[in-house]
């Protein structure tokens, strides 16, 4: 399976680390959030490494409909009532800050990018589109409310971002990674205070970043309650419309669009990972039904660390670790996420101070409705008396048709068929 990305851009490869290794920060992780910090660190003159366990970019950043923006769903009429306007306010400035970062160095990489204005529709909840525009107006966010829309079936209006944008994104970061000090194919697989213990030696690091997607360290910072996988699903069209913009639906299972050249991406059929979902076949029908004329052009899926409150965790991995540091839980908006994620994570270890560090610590209060949810599937899934199991934390695999894999329904790790690790946090092949 790749997608349009992958098909049509080349990264740079590097060779594994053999031996031991000392440098000041290590970044473990090589997809958008590691190349960011990477870069980022080199720019300042650091003395900096990074780890990938398999190839650059071969996760969820490969995989993505890459949209850059800083309206993530209807998040900020929730982050007012979680947090409070101001600190909703510092989320917002911290996303405008990442896309306007990307426009800076856009001008200077051929990446196809594009400035398109961002829709947020719904179908059944104008409510909910209501409570968002009085939320960006607190904030001072300059959103505005559509009716119409170029949609192929009937909406309650969208709530509009102006002036966002879409790219390549392996464009975009074969030119950051040129240079950077990298190592592939080599698998972090232990931490402790000072060390990163790999299949092939240790590393040796005052300060490490964790950005393997999902954070692979078990004992502490509690990820494993705090978070969840949801798989989404990616159709390319030739011959779909031009939309002339970015779409998405308000729910988690519902259709996104946006284009590239002359392909729609469609996109949905989500699901949490491990569990049933609609996946291609639910796009297959839509097309069918929306777009007689589409031509299937390439399909893909992508997986997405959902957190408890709708907010990422950027910071220390937990008040016990210092020196360690992580970034997951995006919800979908890996971009400017990560953009945001890498800034604050570059002036943390440096010592700098960063006025977003509080709306992102990963330290904040877990007390959320989502955190029961968690913790059920996990107690039931780890009660399944069934084989394969996942060996991250032992809950009992599912068989993933669509895409011929074993899923872990606690906490999103996938395995092939033939048992070998696709996606952590499990650090190794499945259990039989």
């Amino acid at each position: 399976m790749e997608s349009i990305w992958t098909k049509t851009a080349s990264l740079p490869q590097f060779p594994p680390l053999e031996g031991d290794l000392k440098t000041d920060i290590l970044v473990i992780g090589g997809g958008i959030t590691g190349l960011l910090c990477t870069w980022m660190l080199r720019r300042r003159g650091t003395d900096c490494a990074l780890i990938e366990a398999g190839r650059l970019c071969g996760g969820t950043t490969g995989y993505t409909t890459a949209k850059i923006t800083s309206q993530h769903g209807l998040i900020y009429h929730r982050l007012v009532r979680e947090f409070g306007v101001d600190a909703a306010r510092l989320y917002w400035q911290a996303q405008e800050a990442a896309l306007g970062k990307y426009r800076e160095l856009c001008r200077e990489i051929d990446c196809d990018f594009q400035e398109k204005d961002n829709f947020v529709y719904s179908l059944d909840k104008r409510a909910e589109l209501e409570n968002e525009m009085e939320a960006l107006e607190r904030i001072g966010a300059p959103a505005r409310f559509v009716r119409e829309l170029p949609l192929p079936f009937p909406t309650l209006g969208a709530v509009c971002f102006p002036r966002q944008g879409q790219f390549h994104p392996l464009k975009f970061l074969a030119a950051l990674a040129g240079d950077l000090p990298a190592y592939e194919h080599t698998r972090a697989l232990e931490w402790a205070p000072g060390a990163v213990r790999t299949e092939r030696g240790t590393i040796r690091a005052e300060k490490v970043i964790v950005a393997t997607h999902f954070p692979f360290i078990t004992n502490h910072g509690g990820y494993f309650l705090k978070l969840y996988q949801h798989r989404s699903y990616v159709l390319a069209l030739e011959n779909g419309p031009d939309m002339g913009g970015m779409y998405v639906d308000t729910s988690k299972t519902g259709m996104s669009f946006r284009n590239y050249g002359d392909l729609l991406l469609l996109g949905g059929g989500g699901h949490r990972t491990g569990k049933k979902g609609g996946g291609w076949r639910e796009l297959e029908r839509m097309a069918r039904r929306y777009y007689p004329h589409a031509k299937e052009a390439g399909r893909w899926a992508a997986q997405d660390c959902m957190s408890l409150d709708g907010a990422p965790y950027v910071g220390q991995y937990s008040r016990r670790t210092p020196g360690l540091y992580t970034a997951s839980g995006f919800n979908k908006w890996g971009m400017t996420g990560a953009m945001a994620a890498a800034e604050l994570l570059t002036d943390l270890v440096l010592g700098r101070d960063n006025q977003h560090q509080q709306i992102y610590t990963p330290s904040r209060t877990i007390l959320r409705p989502q955190l029961a949810a968690n913790m059920l599937e996990s107690a039931v899934n780890l009660l399944t008396p069934t084989v394969p199991r996942c060996p991250h934390m032992g809950c009992a695999l599912k068989y993933n048709a669509q895409e011929h894999t074993w899923d872990c329904p606690c906490h999103g790790s996938r395995f092939t068929e033939d048992g070998t690790v696709l996606d952590g946090p499990a650090n190794g092949d499945k259990r039989m």
